[in-house]
């Protein structure tokens, strides 16, 4: 499998991760194929299995300690494109909601609703594992094609991946300082999805 990589210098390297790839090993699974281990690079953080789009990998430990301060400091700006089931109420607003105890806070944008299903843009202010699909399905808007957090069976909308993916990073660049702002289009599977479903 070839990784897209959408930025590169001597520091750190960003990828486009494909929807089903970990991006590092799950020890109590026993699983090899990571995003991590196809790499060789040493992570900043991490996406879901089920989530596709924009990692950040450090070529050093040194800028990977640096990188890692960013997201802890809330400096790394992540923007979601999620599509969710039904008819949101409001064009935009906040999610606060604690998870594992812990205050998370997950704010949206509705870009288009359409028939069954709003297209979104999320952008998460805390990094609490899952956030964004624990945050949607309280809502009564789980993801389209969640299997974790939602009955598949209780949505007559089906897709055949998690429809979430992370298409924008800006952040200041750990070493340089300079502001660094990315964004990959949609994966193909998320966008025959948009096709069938106008």
């Amino acid at each position: 499998m070839e990784i897209p990589v959408v930025f590169e210098d001597e520091w750190l390297a960003v990828v486009n991760k494909p929807a089903g790839l970990l991006t590092i090993p799950a020890h109590d699974k026993g699983e090899t194929r990571t995003l991590t281990g196809m790499t060789g690079l040493h992570p900043c953080h991490r996406l879901d299995r089920e989530t596709s789009g924009l990692v950040i990998f450090a070529k050093g430990k040194s800028s990977q300690q640096k990188a890692m301060a960013l997201f802890h400091g809330g400096k790394v700006k992540k923007t979601y494109i999620a599509f969710v089931q039904g008819r949101m109420e409001k064009p935009q607003g906040e999610i606060k909601q604690r998870i594992e105890g812990l205050p998370a806070l997950t704010r949206y944008r509705v870009i288009e609703q359409r028939s069954g299903f709003a297209v979104v843009e999320a952008m998460p202010l805390t990094g609490r594992t899952n956030q964004i699909r624990i945050h949607f399905k309280s809502t009564g808007h789980p993801l389209v094609g969640e299997k974790k957090f939602a009955f598949r069976k209780d949505f007559s909308l089906k897709a055949n991946r998690l429809c979430l993916h992370a298409q924008k990073l800006e952040f200041p660049h750990p070493i340089t300082g300079k502001t660094i702002s990315l964004e990959t289009e949609l994966p193909l599977g998320m966008r025959n999805f948009l096709e069938k479903h106008q």
